[in-house]
């Protein structure tokens, strides 16, 4: 098939041999180009088609004027003699942008070349022009009699048969046609915006946007506000949303968008964004909305008990999007000024969680954000997800089981630090599966804490990860790139050193940085009861301050 594929095409470019064709002055004409990369042609089968008049150039696809193109779609009209660039986009049936540029074409400037090549029977002379590091060629005719180009550039060169870019790819004229009856476009009705906003909306409009905060407050008081929509517990350091995902019959790329600026609070803190499972007769909303003494415990024999750490019969804990640290007092200590140092206003943070989404597909779930603080001020965070299609292929049966998460969500409440690693047994939890499951994967998210010179924050620990009595993954987790988020972080310490605190290396993260979890590989499982266990050294207390290791894991695999 692929042969009769790249016959076909070399018969189309056969044409190139042909007698030149007479074009009459006035009249309209169809042009048809085809891509083609590495001398092949390009297989999506969706030739540009250049329709041009006395007054206009329109620049489009068969796609689109066979109505078969999806939204949004986007096409050019070039108007004559001016070269007036007009960019317009439908971005769905009824909601059409468009945006005019009168300098652009203009601005062109091309090296020109005394070499020639024959193409639809016209001589072309050759044309360069560099567009962002990227070598254009353009193969023009002046013989036609008419100006016409498959992009906007060479607009005003003459007629643009090829255009090769980087010398491999390339957008050729097949055939040309002289059609009836074309009713050029009536510019005077587009609804035009600026250039800027004209790429904002096309942009925004490729994908779906799940607005779940914004600009909310994040802090420490002793009887928080909720709204109608938006819950704060723990003393307004958690905030949670219903969220109302679509049902998707693909598998989307789905990420995290967030925003970050210090309120008041000055200190690089803990934050998480996480999804609250309902599925089991409890949930954190339980613990949320009454205490956190509904939860139930892990007990590891060191003498403390942990609320609603591990999965269990009646409760699933909190699933993790995404492990975020605050920088130092980013937007409100900006004032704290030093030279040569231009600090950012806000941090934005962005993870890929598609791993994740078919567990929320069609569904109805509870998002909520938590910065551990004691601050009034506190922070202020902006929450989107965004999911976008033409991600990988979707699997069979996907198996999404939470297993344990050690970050305390509700310090503020009264959950207990995750010191549980002070002991050999570490974090176990024991999960029974119905079937077996193929390719099975954790996903592991670690960060270590104790802020003295001797914590765990600043001290290499090994973590070690058991399946069923047998070491399945073993690593360091430790972040050596701090120094590179320095204009995240105003309120920072500087050392008579010379380094500030920001950039002191950690376990595993950096103030102002997403920590990315780990996909350990866990090989096929069969049906029954298996055992994970975390082991990691934990150091000493050292006074009334202790280490801790805040750990989350959740199984991946497919049925």
């Amino acid at each position: 098939m692929k042969q009769l594929y790249i016959f076909i095409f070399s018969l189309l470019f056969c044409v190139n041999v042909e007698a030149q064709q007479v074009l009459k002055p006035g009249a309209t004409y169809k042009i048809i180009y085809w891509r083609s990369a590495d001398g092949k042609p390009k297989e999506d089968r969706n030739p540009t088609i250049v329709i041009t008049g006395a007054k206009q150039n329109l620049l489009s696809s068969e796609s689109v004027l066979s109505g078969k193109a999806k939204y949004p779609f986007e096409q050019n009209i070039i108007t004559k003699p001016d070269h007036i660039l007009f960019q317009v986009a439908d971005l769905s049936k009824d909601n059409i942008i468009a945006t005019a540029d009168s300098s652009s074409i203009a601005k062109q400037v091309f090296e020109f070349s005394n070499e020639t090549k024959v193409i639809l029977g016209y001589t072309c002379k050759k044309a360069k022009i560099i567009v962002n590091s990227n070598t254009i060629e353009l193969w023009y005719t002046t013989e036609a009699g008419i100006n016409a180009a498959p992009t906007v550039l060479g607009q005003s060169l003459g007629l643009v048969l090829e255009q090769v870019r980087n010398g491999n790819s390339y957008v050729t004229a097949t055939k040309i046609e002289e059609i009836k009856g074309h009713k050029e476009a009536a510019i005077s009705k587009l609804r035009l915006t600026d250039g800027l906003s004209y790429k904002d909306l096309l942009w925004k409009s490729r994908f779906t946007t799940l607005n779940v905060f914004n600009n909310e407050i994040i802090n420490f008081i002793d009887k928080p506000q909720s709204t109608d929509s938006i819950f704060r517990f723990a003393g307004g350091t958690v905030i949670a949303r219903k969220i109302k995902f679509p049902s998707l019959t693909g598998q989307p790329n789905v990420f995290v968008d967030l925003t970050e600026q210090s309120n008041g609070d000055a200190y690089d803190r803990t934050g998480s964004v996480f999804i609250i499972p309902t599925d089991k007769q409890l949930s954190l909303m339980d613990a949320l909305k009454n205490s956190v003494k509904v939860l139930p415990v892990y007990d590891n024999g060191n003498g403390k008990v942990y609320q609603g750490v591990v999965s269990t019969p009646n409760y699933n804990p909190v699933i993790e999007l995404m492990r975020f640290f605050t920088p130092f007092g980013v937007g409100k200590y900006n004032t704290l000024k030093l030279k040569d140092k231009n600090w950012a206003d806000k941090v934005y943070y962005r993870q890929e969680v598609t791993e994740l989404f078919p567990l929320v597909n069609g569904k109805e779930v509870w998002v909520a954000v938590f910065i551990g603080n004691y601050d009034k001020g506190g922070h202020k965070v902006s929450l989107n997800i965004t999911l976008h299609n033409g991600g990988r292929e979707k699997e069979n049966k996907p198996l999404i089981l939470p297993l344990f998460n050690s970050t305390n969500v509700m310090e503020m409440a009264g959950q207990e630090y995750a010191t549980m690693f002070s002991s050999e047994k570490g974090l176990e939890v024991s999960f029974t599966l119905d079937k077996d499951v193929k390719d099975a994967k954790l996903r592991y998210i670690t960060t270590g804490h104790g802020g003295w010179g001797g914590g765990d924050e600043f001290v290499p620990k090994q973590n070690t990860i058991w399946l069923d009595e047998k070491e399945a993954f073993s690593f360091i987790p430790w972040r050596q790139d701090c120094g590179s988020y320095r204009l995240s972080n105003p309120a920072s310490g500087n050392f008579e050193t010379g380094l500030s605190s920001s950039d002191l290396s950690r376990s595993n993260w950096c103030p102002g940085t997403v920590t990315n979890p780990n996909i350990i590989p866990l090989g096929d499982l069969k049906a029954g009861k298996h055992t994970v266990k975390v082991v990691i050294p934990m150091g000493p207390p050292q006074g009334s301050s202790s280490s801790a290791w805040n750990v989350s894991g959740v199984l991946l695999g497919t049925e």
